[in-house]
Order: structure tokens, then C-alpha cells, then sequence
């Protein structure tokens, strides 16, 4: 079964979605992540993709009080990224309650520090995180697409040892318009070892249909359920 993957996005302690990861394109949607992230736990959600969007700002973890406090008041097994440049930030992380870390730009910027973290916690807790635009990765807080192919970006991880990647179309993230479908067949195809999870555009039940039909092994919800697209109650012949 496809894993569902609700996403809580922080700034200043509050949930909240940014359009392709621009600030100036914010809103906010609660004041109490911790109460978000109950709610999904009542309906029957098992994983949170929780990013802090101020440490990624701020090069450094910044909301980890409330990573802490999922992680202490839920059970949802919780991968958490934004910030995350330092050996010390990925330890603060984890002694928070993280059970995974998603590694963003620093996969792209300086892979053999990422490598020994996959070497020092293991595959299983080390998500890479491949942004993109069209076929290549994305970088500059995604502001521009690099010449550095998505493919090859997640090929070279598979070949150290890394086992799971989220996929985020960021020219489709928070836009509402539906995943990149052939992106994420065409890496099925290609690198089937690879745990592919969607990211950006997921906006109807039928989009995770077609992607549970591909094969990805989880899809990341963000803004379809602050908006109403997909309700919780609809995610349930989706959860194991």
C-alpha cells in the first residue's frame, strides 16, 4: 500500500503553505500544529512529513519545541526537514522525536556529508530530499532549475545506499493542479529500488489513485486538505 503523508509546514509556531515555496506566498491555516497533527491521528494517519520552513530560513533548526511535542502527545512517525545543515541539527532532530529526517539541499550542496549520515543512522532514517523543475534538480530555495538531472541526482544516492526520496515538483507545489503523473512513472521505470514519494500538486483522491497505480511508495497531502479537496475521511481505503 501507497503510505499517505499529511504535511504540516511551520513558521512562528503556526501550520501554514507556502506556493512554490515562496514566503511573500503564505497562509496560514492554524495556530496549534499539535492539534493538526491529532486530528490526522484520529483519522487514522500513521506518518507526518513536518518541515520547518524558519529553519530552513535560518540555515538551522528552529521549530524543534514543536516537533517535540507531536512526537511526545501522537504516534505518528514523524520525518522532519528544514535547517538541517549540521551533523548537531540532524542529532537535535532525532533527540526530538523525528524517526526520519528529510536531507533538502544539503544532498545537492555537499552529498558526503549526507552519505555519512546514511553510513552513521542507516537508510531507513535518512530521506533525500529531490526537489525539481522539469527534469532537473531544483536549487537556490528553489528558485532555479540547475543542469544537474533529477535522474541522475537520485541514481547517484541509490548507489550509496540511500532507499527513500521525496520527489517535490516545486513549479506544482500548492498550486492545486494535480501531480507530475509521468515524472514519478518514469522513475518507477528507471530506478525501481528507489522509494519514490510524491510531493506537490496532489490535490484530488483521484490523483492518489493514479499514483498508487504507479507504484510510488507514499504521496505527501499538503494544501488539498487545508483547502478541502481531499477530506481525512476520504483517505481511509488508503490507510493499512
Amino acid at each position: 500500500m501507497m503510505e499517505i503523508i499529511p504535511a504540516i509546514d511551520i513558521i512562528g509556531g503556526q501550520c501554514v503553505r507556502l506556493t512554490e515555496g515562496d514566503f511573500a506566498q503564505q497562509t496560514t491555516y492554524d495556530s496549534n500544529p499539535l492539534e493538526v497533527a491529532k486530528r490526522f491521528e484520529a483519522n487514522g494517519i500513521k506518518r507526518l512529513h513536518l518541515v520547518d520552513l524558519d529553519g530552513a530560513r535560518a540555515k538551522k533548526p528552529v521549530n524543534l519545541a514543536v516537533l517535540e511535542s507531536i512526537a511526545a502527545s501522537t504516534n505518528l512517525t514523524i520525518d522532519f526537514g528544514g535547517g538541517l545543515q549540521s551533523d548537531e541539527a540532524v542529532r537535535q532532530a532525532f533527540d526530538a522525536g523525528a524517526a526520519q529526517i528529510t536531507a533538502g539541499s544539503i544532498a545537492v550542496r555537499e552529498p558526503e556529508t549526507v552519505k555519512s549520515w546514511l553510513l552513521k543512522y542507516g537508510a531507513e532514517k535518512i530521506i533525500i530530499g529531490a526537489d525539481f523543475k522539469g527534469t532537473n534538480i531544483a536549487i537556490s530555495a528553489w528558485t532555479e532549475e540547475s543542469k544537474y538531472p533529477l535522474q541522475d541526482f537520485i541514481s547517484g544516492y541509490v548507489q550509496t545506499g540511500a532507499k527513500l526520496f521525496i520527489c517535490t515538483d516545486v513549479s506544482k507545489d500548492g498550486k492545486l493542479q494535480g501531480p507530475s503523473l509521468n515524472t514519478y512513472r518514469h522513475l518507477k521505470l528507471t530506478l525501481p529500488e528507489a522509494g519514490i514519494i510524491a510531493s506537490g500538486g496532489v490535490t484530488t483522491v483521484e490523483d492518489l489513485e493514479q499514483l498508487q497505480e504507479i507504484g510510488v511508495k507514499g504521496a505527501i497531502i499538503g494544501k488539498a486538505i487545508y483547502e478541502g479537496t481531499i477530506q481525512l475521511k476520504d483517505l481511509v481505503r488508503f490507510l493499512c
